[in-house]
C-alpha cells in the first residue's frame, strides 16, 4: 500500500506526530486486511446491526485518536488542546459532508441495479482509493499553501460560494451518472461485459481481458469521492494547516463512511435539513479563512468556538429534521 508515500507528508512534524501517524497507519492497514480477508471474504448483504456496530467502532477509534493527540503533548500546553479540537472539527466536518456522498453513491448503485451483496466490495475499494487519493490532494494542497499562502483565501472564497450554492440546491436533485466523463472514456476504450460475472471487476473471455459493470461502478464511486474532496479538503485546510491532523481526521471519517452508508441508506431522506446545515458550516469556515486577513477578528474565532459552532449547527439541523418532518411532494407520493 502507499502508506510510505503518505508518511512523507509528516516528515517535518514532531516525533510524537510521527509515532501517532504510525499508529494510525497500522490501524487502517490491519482493518483493511481483516475486513477484506476475513470478515467479508464472501459477498453478502451487510445487516443493520453489523453496520451500527461498525459505525460505533469507528467513532470510538476516531475519538480515542483525537484524545491521543491531546494527551501526548509532553508539556500539556494549550496548543495540544487546540490541535485536538482542530482534529475533531475537521473530523466532524468531513463526516457530515459524507452524508451527501452517501446519497450520491446510493443513486449510482441503484442506477446500475447493483445487487446488495456487492455493495460492501464496491465501497471497500472505493474507500481504499480515497485513502490514497485524498493523501495526494492534501500533499499537493499543503505544498501550494506553503509556497503561496494567499491560496488559503482562494479556498475561503470557494467555500463561501459552495455554501451558498448547496443551500439553494434541491437535496433530491437528480444526478445522471451517464454524464460522467470518466465513465464515457471507460465505455469508449475498455471492453465491458454485459453482466456482473459473479461480482468480479475483471474477467478473461476468449483470452481477452474484459471489465465488468461493477468496475465502472467503482470508477464512479472513486470520482464521486474526488468531487466531494474538492469541498472537504479546502474546508479542512480552513480549520488547520497541519497535514497530520487533516489527513488522519479525513481518513477516519472516510473509513466510517461505509458503515454509515449501510446504516443510513434507507433513512437518509429523513435528514432533509442537514444539507442546509452543511451549507452554513461551509460558509462559516470560508468566512473564518478570509478573516485571517484581519488578525483582530480572526483571533476571536478560537478552535473551541469553531468546534462549538460546527457541532451546534449539525445537531440543530438533524434535530429539526426529526422534529419537523418534511412535507411530501407529489414526486414523493408517487414513490
Amino acid at each position: 500500500m502507499k502508506i510510505l508515500f503518505l508518511f512523507s507528508l509528516f516528515r517535518n512534524h514532531s516525533g510524537i506526530e510521527t509515532i501517532l501517524f504510525s499508529v494510525f497507519g497500522l490501524i487502517i492497514l490491519v482493518f483493511l486486511i481483516v475486513d477484506l480477508g476475513f470478515l467479508n471474504s464472501k459477498a453478502h448483504k451487510i445487516s443493520t446491526r453489523s453496520a451500527l456496530l461498525q459505525s460505533i467502532f469507528w467513532v470510538i477509534i476516531s475519538s480515542i485518536f483525537g484524545y491521543l493527540i491531546y494527551y501526548f503533548d509532553k508539556d500539556g500546553s494549550t496548543s495540544s488542546f487546540d490541535a485536538s479540537i482542530e482534529y475533531f472539527s475537521a473530523y466532524l466536518t468531513e463526516y457530515a459532508l459524507s452524508v451527501d456522498n452517501i446519497f450520491v453513491i446510493l443513486l449510482i448503485l441503484k442506477y446500475f441495479s447493483v445487487k446488495e451483496e456487492y455493495y460492501h466490495k464496491i465501497l471497500f475499494w472505493g474507500i481504499l482509493g480515497a485513502v490514497v487519493f485524498r493523501g495526494v490532494f492534501i500533499f499537493v494542497g499543503a505544498y501550494f499553501i506553503a509556497k503561496w499562502h494567499w491560496i488559503l483565501y482562494v479556498f475561503g472564497v470557494f467555500l463561501i460560494y459552495s455554501g451558498i450554492k448547496i443551500y439553494f440546491e434541491e437535496s433530491d436533485e437528480k444526478i445522471d451518472p451517464e454524464k460522467n466523463p470518466i465513465l464515457r472514456l471507460c465505455r469508449k476504450y475498455l471492453p465491458i461485459t454485459k453482466d456482473e460475472m459473479g461480482g468480479k471487476f475483471m474477467v478473461t473471455q476468449a483470452g481477452k481481458l474484459m471489465f465488468t459493470p461493477l468496475f465502472l461502478v467503482v470508477i464512479l464511486v472513486e470520482t464521486t469521492d474526488l468531487i466531494f474532496a474538492v469541498d472537504s479538503i479546502p474546508a479542512a485546510f480552513a480549520i488547520t494547516q497541519n497535514e497530520f491532523i487533516i489527513y488522519t481526521s479525513n481518513i477516519f471519517a472516510v473509513m466510517g463512511l461505509r458503515a454509515m452508508f449501510f446504516l443510513l441508506a434507507g433513512i437518509i431522506d429523513k435528514f432533509y435539513l442537514l444539507q442546509k446545515g452543511l451549507s452554513v458550516i461551509l460558509f462559516f469556515i470560508g468566512a473564518k479563512m478570509l478573516l485571517e486577513m484581519i488578525p483582530s477578528l480572526s483571533d476571536k474565532l478560537t478552535p473551541t468556538l469553531s468546534f462549538t459552532i460546527i457541532i451546534a449547527t449539525l445537531t440543530l439541523s438533524i434535530t429539526f429534521s426529526v422534529l419537523i418532518p418534511r412535507k411530501e411532494t407529489p414526486e414523493d407520493q408517487e414513490k
